[in-house]
């Protein structure tokens, strides 16, 4: 598709975005933005997760704060064309210390949204926001979408009920569908304060005000996704969800060819022109037992269906988002 007809294919289009002030959420709405969308972002501003007012800056959103765990939903999705499905609960350890919020927002949560739409908007395109998580310390690598799933934690649990109460929209509403399976996704808008979101956040945030950072586990190995190429796969889901091959699908999202941690640490060094130093270390006792080991997908059924790949490098994504955050610290740290 070309710019032109991506244009024309979304101006005038309602566009709800759940999470919408999120690191992904955000760029998605930016995008949306930009080609003549009228986009609503929806999030609960939740102080752990990745929303930040000054993620939507420039765009022209409707930016509404709220909780899809209690809130009204209805005039939300209103007459909606597309929902993409970004809102959730991310932490690993916030799921194993508290299930039951884990769940009500990854799970109970997501039925009220079905509800929602199915009053308000039945017969508008979703695009749901799912993970590799799901499939668990990998039996073969790269990991398709055969692969048994087999949660490592309750945040994977949680999750994958939420995508199958969705899948199900298609299955038993012919509701167009489609949810993508993310990997490691990095970019201009994740959070680097910490961990929450990615490793790669934390160690971008080191790097920048020149301080050490911990690489645990560097010999495992990881498919990087930057966030552009992120946003292009779900605005290609979006446009051919009605198609037999794509609609209901979940699909992988890869990206780079895949790296070691240690790797991956040398090449963000080197991004920053050779400025950064860490150390190796085991992973820590709370979390060895749900990490998953080595991970990278195998996206080839998500690439033949939509005409996706990945556009940008890993090194180039590093130096990009090294680059974005220079003169962003202070609202990002």
């Amino acid at each position: 598709m070309t710019d032109a007809e991506r244009a024309a294919f979304w101006r005038g289009k309602r566009v709800l975005v759940t999470g919408g002030a999120g690191f992904l959420g955000s760029a998605l709405c930016h995008r949306l933005a930009a080609v003549g969308a009228r986009v609503t972002a929806l999030d609960a501003m939740m102080e752990d997760g990745g929303a930040n007012i000054a993620n939507l800056e420039g765009a022209s959103v409707l930016l509404v704060r709220g909780d899809i765990r209690e809130m009204e939903l209805n005039s939300l999705a209103q007459d909606a064309d597309v929902l993409f499905n970004m809102a959730a609960q991310t932490s690993h350890m916030g799921g194993q210390r508290d299930p039951v919020a884990d769940i009500a927002i990854n799970a109970v949560a997501q039925v009220r949204l079905i509800q929602a739409m199915r009053e308000a908007a039945p017969k508008a395109t979703v695009v749901h926001a799912s993970t590799r998580q799901f499939y668990g310390k990998p039996l073969r690598l790269p990991v398709d979408e055969l692969h048994p799933v087999q949660p490592p934690d309750a945040n994977g649990v949680s999750k994958f009920a939420g995508e199958q109460y969705w899948l199900l929209e298609q299955r038993v509403l012919h509701r167009p569908v489609v949810s993508l399976r993310l990997t490691n996704c990095y970019g201009p808008r994740l959070r680097i304060r910490d961990a929450r979101q990615t490793f790669l956040g934390i160690w971008i945030r080191q790097v920048l005000k020149n301080e050490g950072f911990e690489v645990w586990g560097g010999e495992q190995l990881r498919d990087m996704t930057y966030v552009d190429d992120v946003v292009r796969a779900f605005l290609l889901a979006a446009e051919q969800a009605s198609k037999p091959d794509v609609a209901g699908r979940v699909f992988n999202l890869g990206g780079s060819p895949p790296a070691s941690l240690i790797e991956l640490a040398d090449r963000l060094i080197a991004a920053n022109g050779g400025q950064g130093h860490y150390t190796v270390k085991s992973f820590p006792a709370d979390r060895a037992p749900i990490d998953i080991g080595s991970y990278h997908a195998d996206d080839r059924a998500f690439r033949a269906a939509t005409g996706w790949e990945p556009q940008v490098g890993l090194d180039e994504g590093l130096a990009r988002s090294l680059e974005w955050y220079r003169s962003r610290l202070v609202d990002y740290t």
